[in-house]
């Protein structure tokens, strides 16, 4: 509402000058009648009757009979006439000037869409309207800006990815083929060979996954389908097919959530958020240390928190969120991810029209999930 009122304000002064020169173009057209008006009847008249005598080669007095008979009884008509036509006069190169408005918002529009670095400059009338475009044309520059530099880290992560995915599917090739050669080896020695070809083929399996996410991320054109869930269940179900990379590094999953708690959301993509959250706190938490997860009942409705062992820095708590960014630069093969996870996981959130935070106190990262209660029309 203060906007508009902004505008409307900043808006005057091109209204008054529209005003202010319709009234100068009517006062100039009164002024030139009145003057008209007197000269006609003044020194002007003689002029004419002199006109008519000599036009018509007629004597003096009919001259005047003339004069009076179709000027000077018809004078009212005249001066209406002259008026009108001066007026319009004036009014159309009026308009011409005003015209000069629309070419310069044309003119600005032009250099929005030409996403041209000169800034767009117009007349202290359209103050409002250069200051508008400037504006807009600021946000297109910073979101393009955004667009390339998003798009320069996906780029980026491809090659990473493609580079990541030939290391493993090199080493199964190798240990595979050395067993093939050498069919008389030793069965233990077979056995470590298999172990490693095993593990670079799950890495691979990651990577592919991950690769398949950047070429077939638009989570935003999927429709979400909410139920009442078993909040507990859900969490024990995800820690148990996390087992397998928890007993790795000797971690665990300790649930701290009431049996009888459950929350409003599709089942499948809830499951994912938790998922990458606990993925994330797997591989960025010390080894042999808990996981712990707890839900309270928080503002209507239910906040669940997931806290691990292991800080972020500040100044990247703001950037865990962002598509492709991923903490660990140097794309440690045990834990380098495309960096979609956590991103994800905050859309689907959204989308549930809850909200997903981090904060880290220099020996904990605590990640909080809050979800909205079930609407009042639930059956």
């Amino acid at each position: 509402m203060k906007r508009n009122t902004l505008k409307g304000k900043v808006y005057h002064k091109l209204i008054y000058k529209m005003y202010f020169q319709v009234c100068v173009v009517l006062g100039i057209s009164v002024l030139f009648v009145y003057i008209l008006r007197n000269l006609v009847r003044g020194k002007l008249a003689d002029f004419i009757v002199l006109v008519i005598q000599a036009n018509l080669r007629v004597p003096w007095e009919q001259a005047v009979e003339l004069y009076q008979s179709y000027i000077r009884n018809n004078m009212d008509y005249i001066v209406i006439f002259f008026m009108v036509v001066f007026f319009l006069i004036l009014l159309r190169l009026s308009i011409r000037w005003f015209a000069r408005y629309f070419e310069q918002m044309v003119t600005g529009v032009e250099q929005l869409a030409s996403e041209s670095d000169t800034e767009i400059v117009m007349s202290p009338e359209l103050a409002f309207m250069e200051e508008a475009l400037n504006e807009a044309k600021d946000k297109l520059k910073k979101r393009a800006e955004e667009a390339r530099l998003a798009e320069e880290r996906k780029n980026e992560l491809v090659v990473y990815l493609a580079h990541d995915i030939k290391t493993p599917l090199t080493s199964v090739i190798g240990y595979l083929s050395i067993m093939e050669e050498a069919p008389d080896m030793s069965q233990a020695q077979r056995e470590k060979y298999v172990h490693i070809a095993l593990e670079k083929a799950y890495r691979l399996e990651v990577l592919i996954n991950e690769f398949f996410e950047i070429t077939r991320y638009h989570l935003h054109s999927v429709p979400i389908a909410k139920t009442r869930l078993n909040l507990g269940y859900m969490m024990v179900q995800i820690s148990d097919e996390l087992y397998p990379q928890l007993s790795a590094q000797n971690k665990r999953v300790e649930l701290d959530i009431d049996e009888e708690m459950t929350v409003w959301g599709d089942a499948e993509k809830l499951a994912r958020v938790f998922n990458n959250i606990l993925k994330n706190a797997i591989s960025y938490s010390r080894d042999d240390s808990s996981i712990q997860v707890s839900a309270k009942e928080e503002g209507g409705g239910t906040a669940i928190t997931i806290r691990n062992e292991g800080a972020i820095p500040q100044e990247r708590l703001a950037l865990i969120f962002e598509k492709f960014y991923r903490l660990d630069h140097a794309r440690s093969t045990s834990t380098g991810g495309a960096g979609l996870g956590l991103a994800i996981a905050k859309d689907i959130v959204t989308l549930h029209g809850g909200e997903i935070r981090a904060n880290s106190d220099g020996e904990h990262t605590e990640f909080t999930v809050a979800l909205p209660a079930a609407p009042f029309t639930e059956s």
